[in-house]
């Protein structure tokens, strides 16, 4: 492997940096999993009140969703990621030492509004220090860190099983990345995307020239200027020529989540219980085997998102994901107290985890930070993401009600036909981004061209809908 340049490795540790957001993101959301089965024998639940402690980061994450946007814009990327990583500290202490189950809902609830904020604040902040020959994969690394994070939150939930308050243990753990993220923002530069915007030309050509390591930074500061010669007000998110988006960007939040993954996040120890393996620790360390697989398809995306491309693994991802719902389902329709049937029931999980990584789960957060002209990014990615964090917020609030009334074998099933939904709505309409710059992005996007193809650079030739009659996963 070559030595890695100057300009890259500072672009890589500044976006290593601000993928600790996403790792705090992980952590936070994984760890309810494993600390739900302790939680539950210290205090008496309701399946609702579970709903409701599982549920409460999401609403918070939703929350924020409607109003980050403005602050990203407003304050700053870099400024607000102190902020998330403040909430993240205030949060997890909250909840750590709660008394009573309300003080478990108040810390999620804040450790909720800091996720919201920083599910589309870190891709963004990266999308927009990063070379675009470098995006796709540099952006992923905040999926990645997701996957690390939810990882770890296995891990030290397997690692507490046994201990006195093994919750309060569990949900501690999350104070380490968070004070790392609030000392590594400290040091790093702000967006020199937003600081054009704010006419503060100058100290945004430094920090280029830093990223770059190079003082030929002209070419793109004439690119960033030319995307905001339109200014935007926030009704302009709704405008003809940026509805196509706005809809493509809310659709990808849809798909994400109704397609089940979060059930098998949040729950995963629930359903190898359900499944057969009903001692706390052998289905809390089968989870832990869920993590791995996770990271690793993960990695598998970032190194082939720029060089396969978006839509193949998109489109070949919701397939598998299809296929391993169905399996489930049919393991429970027959019952999992055959031994068989209960391997079944996990290959199926583990195969279904590998697919939404290296496809949704890396996907959604890259494409909704480079599909929105820079004018109005801030406001249509927090549309964007508050779609996915309402849809997270449905499906994880819904599915042990789910499970109660249809079973598991239905449950599974109706995730599986949402697959197919997603798939032909992203055959139809997923662009292709890859190794194009922000700026041509929104330039077809301001022609009003077609969503598949407002990912065509200018030396593509571009093909009309009607004419495309089979296209290459």
């Amino acid at each position: 492997m070559d030595a890695i340049r100057p300009s890259r490795l500072f672009v890589y540790t500044v976006s290593l940096i601000a993928a600790l957001a996403g790792l705090l993101f992980g952590f936070d959301t994984g760890i309810i999993s494993g600390a739900l089965l302790f939680i539950q024998k210290d205090f008496v639940l309701s399946t609702e009140m579970k709903e409701c402690i599982v549920s409460s980061v999401l609403l918070g994450a939703m929350g924020a969703s409607l109003f980050s946007g403005y602050l990203t814009d407003r304050f700053g990327r870099r400024r607000l990621m102190l902020v998330i990583s403040a909430l993240f500290i205030i949060g997890t202490v909250i909840a750590s030492s709660a008394t009573a189950v309300v003080e478990i809902l108040l810390g999620r609830l804040i450790i909720g509004l800091a996720i919201g904020m920083g599910s589309y604040t870190a891709p963004l902040y990266i999308a927009e220090i990063a070379p675009y020959d470098l995006r796709g994969g540099l952006v992923s690394l905040n999926q990645l860190a997701i996957t690390v994070g939810i990882l770890c939150s296995y891990i030290i939930n397997y690692a507490f099983t046994s201990f006195d308050g093994s919750w309060r243990w569990m949900f501690s753990f999350g104070l380490i990345p968070a004070i790392l993220l609030s000392i590594g923002m400290i040091f790093l530069p702000e967006s020199p995307r937003w600081l054009i915007k704010k006419n503060k030309l100058n100290k945004a050509i430094k920090i280029l020239q830093r990223l770059r390591n190079t003082v030929h930074v002209q070419q793109e500061v004439d690119e960033i200027k030319n995307s905001l010669k339109k200014q935007a007000s926030f009704r302009e998110i709704v405008a003809p020529w940026v509805l196509p988006v706005l809809f493509l960007g809310a659709m990808l939040g849809f798909i994400q989540q109704v397609t089940g993954i979060n059930t098998i996040i949040y729950y995963a120890p629930t359903i190898f219980q359900m499944a057969g393996f009903h001692d706390a620790s052998v289905s809390i360390l089968a989870t832990v085997g869920i993590g791995v697989v996770n990271v690793l398809s993960t990695i598998f995306a970032i190194f082939y998102l720029d060089r396969l491309g978006r839509r193949p693994l998109l489109l070949t991802g919701l397939t598998g994901m299809c296929l391993s719902l169905i399996g489930l389902s049919i393991a429970f329709y027959f019952g999992t107290e055959f031994s068989m049937l209960r391997w079944v029931a996990l290959s199926c999980t583990f195969s279904f985890i590998i697919c939404f990584a290296f496809s949704l789960g890396a996907i959604l957060w890259l494409m909704v930070s480079e599909i929105f002209p820079l004018e109005v990014r801030g406001a249509a990615m927090g549309v964007a993401v508050f779609s996915c964090w309402f849809w997270n917020f449905v499906v994880s609030a819904t599915f042990l009600t789910l499970l109660n009334a249809m079973g598991p074998s239905k449950t599974f099933l109706l995730y599986a036909f949402m697959c197919v939904i997603s798939y032909i709505f992203c055959y139809f309409k997923a662009p292709e981004t890859s190794g194009v710059t922000l700026e041509q992005i929104e330039q077809n996007i301001r022609q009003k061209l077609p969503l598949r193809f407002i990912g065509q650079s200018i030396g593509r030739s571009i093909r009309k809908p009607n004419a495309v009659a089979v296209d290459a996963q």
